[in-house]
This record gives structure tokens, sequence and C-alpha cells, in this order.
């Protein structure tokens, strides 16, 4: 079976953009969907939908992958899901290392997406003793003094982070220097790669905080149409004005200087 070690996907030697890239793991889940309800093909405004993209774009997408469908009948889906998962490196088996067994590490060992994605996990690392040989998801957790000889057995070459933001840059450091080219990183921290190296950070307080900027906005919008808005958002627009009194207070107790310490959110 093949291994991530030594087959790379194609997509960046036959020129496909990122922005595509990030966008073909949501036409599969879509597609995905369709195949297990048995759908034979899906017109471009159906599959452009359910992806939550324009069908525009989807169709400039595919065009990169040399996919144009058929006028009249649409794409072919059970076609589609090799092609884009060919593209993605999904035809071959990924061996993954999870590093971090804490409560984050634990649910992502028994995520069951992983193995019907391409995706195996082939081993566990902590670097607490007492959690070595506990199984987790049916697989014993590795101390992380084992970490370069578990990647050079199991030809790993994706890693995922899942430590304190503390430990993340060292282990990372570690992951690299054994072979390993890809990262996902779920600590709460920035890491600093080599050349040739590929992170993708996730973090989802980020996340959330996107989404509590679009909710205050909207919530900004409907009190100027006159709507009625909902609590939590009236509370928060409380919250704001007192904090905009309180600093206009701070401001006039200020010296000539009016030197005010930055905060900024933790």
């Amino acid at each position: 079976m093949a291994t991530g070690r030594t087959h790379r996907p194609a997509t960046r030697s036959r020129g496909i953009p990122e922005a595509t890239v990030a966008r073909l793991p949501l036409y599969l889940r879509a597609l995905t969907a369709l195949s297990e309800r048995s759908v034979p093909t899906v017109s471009s405004e159906e599959l452009a939908a359910a992806a939550g993209v324009n069908s525009a774009k989807l169709r400039k997408d595919f065009s990169y992958l040399g996919s144009y469908g058929t006028r009249g009948v649409g794409y072919d889906v059970e076609y589609l899901v090799y092609q884009i998962s060919r593209e993605l490196g999904l035809t071959q088996d990924w061996p993954v290392v999870i590093v971090g067994i804490g409560n984050l590490g634990a649910a992502l060992a028994n995520y069951g997406g992983f193995a019907s994605r391409g995706f195996r996990v082939a081993a566990l690392i902590d670097a607490d003793p007492a959690m070595a040989g506990k199984p987790v998801a049916g697989i014993p957790v590795q101390h992380t003094d084992e970490l370069e000889k578990i990647i050079q057995d199991e030809g790993v070459s994706i890693g995922v982070i899942a430590t304190p933001a503390g430990a993340a840059q060292q282990v990372c450091e570690r992951l690299v220097a054994a072979g390993v080219t890809s990262i996902l990183n779920f600590a709460p921290t920035v890491l600093s790669v080599p050349d040739g190296v590929d992170v993708r950070k996730v973090d989802l307080s980020i996340e959330l905080q996107i989404l509590a900027f679009h909710e205050q906005r909207k919530a900004g919008e409907l009190a100027a149409a006159g709507t009625v808005v909902p609590a939590a958002a009236r509370q928060e627009s409380a919250a704001a004005r007192r904090g905009t009194a309180a600093g206009q207070e701070s401001v006039a107790d200020q010296g000539p200087d009016g030197d005010v310490p930055a905060v900024m959110p933790t």
C-alpha cells in the first residue's frame, strides 16, 4: 500500500490555484452525500448550492481538473468523487500521528471520518508517562520519546499537534526534523517552520470571535431598522455603551500626556 512518504498530491505541479484546492473538499463532501443517496448525476447549480459556492466558480474550479460535465446532463457523481479524491491524494493511504492526547487530541483520535477520507491514525503520542499504553479509540498511546522512531517506521508525513501552546513549537521542530512535511496545528499559537513544510492552523476561538463580529453587526443593523434585537445582542450593546462611558471618564482623569495602556483581547 502506498504511503504519504513517497507519494505527494499532484495539485501544485498541475497549477491548480490554492483557492480552488481549498474548495475541493467542499465539493467532495457534497458529492459523497449524493453518492450515498445513489444520485447518478448533478448539475453545476445543484452542486454549487450544496457546496456553498456559486456555479460559475464551481465550473471554473472543475476546469482545472479537466472536467466540464455534459450539457443537459450535468456531472457524473461517481467520476467526480474519484477525480477530486485523486487530486487531493485521498486514493492512497496517509498515515497520521496525533501529538497531545488531552481532551481535544482524544476527540480527534475518536473521529471516525479519517479512515473514510484516506487517512490512517498511525500513532497517538503524549508527553505524560501516565498516558503511555492507555488505549484511546483502540490505539495505545505512546510516549514522545518514541516520536522519531514512530515517524520513520510508519512513513508519516502528516502530523497533528493538539498540545498546549507552550509545547507546540518544540513538538513541531521534532516532527519536521523527523521528516514530517505537513502539520495540522490545533495549539493556540503560531508555528515557525522551514520552507517546504505546510502548516494549517485550526483555532476555534478565532472562528467564534469572527461569528461574534457578524452577530454584533447584524444586531446593529436590526436596531437601526427598528427591528426587535435579541436579548444577548442588547446586553452586548449596553455593555459597549458602559465601556464607552467608562473610557470617556478615564480619559478625563488622565494627565496632559493622556497615556493609556492598550488593552488587547486575551
